[in-house]
């Protein structure tokens, strides 16, 4: 395939003073590396490619996946006009000048393929305004984000994109691409095999942060000199992920950290915490974890630790480094030594593997509304008791399904708060035994 995006001709020196990534950059899918599922034989844009039928994209992923590589080859493969914007630098008025000159172009009969870098740095309103130029087809978007599009993203405008992810490089990957870059060079990279190892777990998956390592080795090194693994980190002064080159230390410590909260231990959950902070871990991604720990190993034995991990990941956002990291600390020790309880998780899991089972029986009619006389006549609402008029506000009627009968799902757990949670549903257990016999 021809290279639709190569540059014009230059001279050796102008060409050496492009960053080691840019000249690197694949001028195919198929030179695309780590994203077979995306751009493989069997790759979901290729079979996209394949038929003839491109639609909006959101591509979710890490620095250094290859998201604007991508963007850019699918132009070229569909014939696309293809426009690049960042939503860091640009507002609405260069918006409206983008899908005006998209507008125009297609009148003349090319479809212009716009790719938004940072997508979810447009707040609400910006990101409405795609919407009618999506609608029309004006402009195809292929948006790149590295955070959650379900948080960061307008519903309406997601449910107009497909969104594909991208996985961080494996080591494998790193080291293609530094020897695409030895081979464009002409030259070995001048390091021993453990160094080189070494310039991939500083990368931490990204790929144009592994060819800059590299570019600076090639810089710093003497003629006829082989670095080892301590010159090369004198040489990049950076510090290398404590994450292991396998990847498997994100989440082994993710999971040693969780572990250690639901395990009551806050000594070692505050020194998982610690480990991944000074790892350089995203504080927001730890702060949503701590929830996500709230909810399933505390639920409702605590109710505050859900409010308190809620507060902690606000506080980080507001603040920011290294005072919001206290918030996130606070928060850890306070799930660590909460009462910890399960029962809410197990009966979510519960509810949905019966809401997929049972998804079409009907509610029982006398808890259903009657807006019209004929739903009236049908026997809607007939009978139902409403239940803060009745004895201790509570009527003891059946809710689920008839077909179903009573369903248990909730079983709330003899420690904190859901002590009391359980004297509540056995009086309320007891009250409609009692109920029953008097209307048999």
């Amino acid at each position: 395939m021809t290279d639709l995006f190569a540059q014009p001709e230059a001279s050796e020196a102008e060409s050496t003073r492009r960053p080691l990534a840019d000249r690197l950059r694949p001028s195919q899918l198929d030179d695309v590396v780590g994203q077979d599922h995306l751009t493989g034989p069997d790759g979901a844009l290729t079979r996209m490619i394949a038929s003839g039928s491109l639609g909006n994209v959101i591509f979710w992923g890490p620095p250094g996946t290859g998201k604007t590589t991508i963007a850019r080859l699918l132009a070229g493969a569909t014939g696309l006009h293809f426009e690049q914007i960042s939503a860091i630098f640009s507002g609405v008025a260069e918006l409206k000048k983008v899908f005006e000159a998209a507008r125009m172009r297609l009148q003349n009969g090319r479809q212009t393929l716009l790719f938004v870098d940072e997508i979810h740095r447009f707040n609400r309103a910006q990101q409405d305004s795609f919407l009618p130029v999506v609608e029309d087809g004006t402009i195809l978007l292929v948006g790149a984000t590295t955070e959650n599009p379900s948080f960061e993203l307008n519903a309406a405008l997601l449910s107009r994109a497909r969104v594909l992810t991208l996985k961080r490089l494996e080591p494998e990957h790193l080291l293609q691409l530094l020897s695409r870059a030895e081979q464009l060079l002409g030259e070995a990279l001048p390091v021993t095999s453990s160094a080189r190892d070494l310039i991939t777990v500083m990368a931490d998956g990204d790929g144009r942060a592994v060819l800059t390592l590299a570019e600076e080795v090639w810089r710093a090194a003497r003629p006829g000199e082989q670095l080892d693994e301590n010159a090369v980190r004198g040489i990049l002064q950076r510090r290398a992920p404590i994450y292991d080159k396998g990847q498997d230390g994100h989440y082994n410590l993710i999971s040693a950290l969780h572990k250690a909260v639901r395990g009551s231990d806050p000594d070692a959950a505050l020194y998982y915490l610690a480990r991944m902070f000074d790892a350089g871990e995203d504080p927001l991604f730890l702060g949503r974890r701590l929830v996500r720990m709230a909810s399933e190993d505390i639920g409702l034995a605590d109710p505050q630790a859900l409010t308190i991990a809620l507060a902690a990941k606000d506080a980080y956002d507001y603040l920011g480094s290294p005072e919001g990291e206290l918030a996130l600390a606070q928060a850890c020790l306070y799930l660590a030594t909460a009462p910890k309880s399960n029962a809410a998780y197990v009966a979510f899991k519960a509810a949905m593997r019966s809401a997929k089972d049972n998804g079409s029986l009907l509610p029982p009619k006398h808890i259903l509304n009657a807006p019209t006389k004929l739903m009236s006549q049908e026997g809607y609402g007939t009978g139902y008791r409403y239940d803060h008029d009745e004895p201790d506000a509570f009527s003891g009627q059946d809710y689920f399904p008839e077909a179903m009968g009573r369903q248990v799902f909730y079983d709330p757990a003899e420690r904190g708060f859901e002590r009391e949670i359980r004297k509540r549903l056995d009086y309320w257990s007891k009250l409609r035994r009692e109920r029953a016999k008097q209307t048999d």
